[in-house]
């Protein structure tokens, strides 16, 4: 998805990811289907607010046929990513580090996420090496 489409600075609430996830889940969706994938009871018109404010933020898409289906316009990676990128510029000023050392002494890590923090490492260092102006 284009930046220009989605803010990354307008946060999704928890409400608002829930239903993104029955978006990516599901596909293309009506408002009943929607309530359906949403495994609870949910009033119909709050849920169309909630998928119009979807679409308002540049998330979801909503076809012009009836009745309405929403679809999400966004991975779950693209989310991550854009909420990471604020988290890290919000809570460090922008310092990676600080958020590393804060996860990886925050809990006990398995040997496989020791694992995939090395390669991660590899393949930072990997890339420094062939941009020799990066810090």
């Amino acid at each position: 998805m284009s930046d220009e489409a989605r803010d990354p600075e307008a946060r999704l609430g928890a409400g608002e990811l829930e239903l993104l996830e029955v978006l990516w889940r599901e596909g293309s969706v009506t408002i009943a289907e929607a309530q359906a994938g949403l495994g609870r009871q949910q009033g119909y018109t709050t849920l169309q607010t909630r998928l119009e404010r979807l679409v308002t933020k540049g998330v979801a898409a909503k076809s012009k046929t009836r009745p309405a289906k929403y679809s999400a316009v966004v991975t779950e990676e693209d989310v991550s990513r854009d909420d990471l990128k604020v988290l890290v510029r919000r809570v460090t000023r922008g310092r990676v580090v600080p958020l590393i050392a804060h996860l990886v002494n925050d809990r006990p890590l398995t040997t496989d996420e020791v694992d995939q923090i090395r390669a991660l490492i590899a393949q930072a260092e990997a890339r420094n090496r062939r941009k020799p102006n990066a810090k």
